[in-house]
């Protein structure tokens, strides 16, 4: 996530918990067997928070050298 916000130029977040799918599944199946109430339901944990760390000729930069290797790459296989 670091380098998608360094990519990006802008703040990213996730999750807290990683294994959100299953978090879901469970919470869903534990409000409609009446386990959780929504008031009871576990929450998420909150999120992480990722802040761009490149300055923006940095990113530019590599942004090029990555745009040179895809050309490079293009053609190589014949189909």
């Amino acid at each position: 996530m670091q380098f998608q916000a360094d990519a990006l130029g802008k703040p990213v977040e996730r999750p807290a918990q990683l294994e959100v799918t299953a978090l879901g599944a469970a919470l869903l199946a534990g409000l409609a067997t009446g386990f959780w109430t929504e008031a009871s339901a576990p929450g998420s944990g909150g999120v992480v928070r990722f802040e761009p760390r490149l300055d923006a000729q940095r990113r530019e930069a590599l942004y090029a050298g990555w745009k040179r290797a895809v050309e490079r790459s293009r053609g190589w296989a014949e189909e």
